[in-house]
């Protein structure tokens, strides 16, 4: 059976540096993407219908990590399967730092805590771990861009990621991180890591 594969793949001519997308995201983090509009009346843990206006890359990176992280391999079928591909592996590192004796507030200060450092690498960098995937930016402006714009991927997805983690099943927080997110912390997809 094959990994699944982004449905933005089929996104008409997307603003690509290197070969990564930059697709428009639901977000109040501030960054260089294309904000789609948010639903107030959508909870934090939850995603909209993907054929809402508001569903984005991210909403699908979320739904499809648990299923791909059970892969080795993956065939990348466009430019989105990319950021499929980052989003999954940066979960990996987020997970990877929740404890299950952690309360919301000690997750939360751990995961802002990666998520807000600049200090990562990027395609075409030395320690960027899938540069065979990935093409560098042509330029140094377009490496400050792509450098924002995974800043903002990586705090709009750990802001969901906890979300997702602390809800209690009934649209309200827990304090202890979810059992069924925490068991996949150990698995690494593509056997990578960020």
């Amino acid at each position: 059976m094959p990994a699944y594969n982004s449905i933005f793949n089929g996104e008409s001519s997307p603003h690509l540096i290197g070969n990564f997308p930059l697709l428009p995201l639901r977000t109040k983090v501030r960054g260089p993407a294309y904000t789609l509009p948010l639903d107030p009346s959508l909870p934090p843990y939850l995603s909209p219908e993907p054929d809402s206006e508001s569903y984005d890359a991210l909403d699908e990176v979320l739904s499809l990590f648990r299923a791909n992280t059970f892969f080795r391999n993956f065939e990348i079928q466009g430019p989105a399967d990319r950021l499929l591909i980052y989003g999954i592996l940066w979960i990996s590192e987020c997970l990877g730092k929740i404890r299950p004796q952690m309360s919301a507030r000690e997750a939360q200060k751990e995961v802002q805590t990666i998520a807000l450092d600049n200090n990562f690498s990027i395609p075409g960098e030395p320690g960027f771990p899938l540069n065979q995937m990935f093409n560098p930016p042509s330029s140094r402006q377009e490496a400050e861009t792509l450098r924002q714009y995974l800043m903002q991927v990586r705090q709009e997805l750990a802001i969901r990621l906890l979300a997702r983690i602390f809800d209690d099943g009934n649209g309200g927080q827990t304090d202890k991180p979810s059992k069924w997110w925490l068991s996949f912390s150990k698995r690494k997809f593509m056997g990578k890591s960020l």
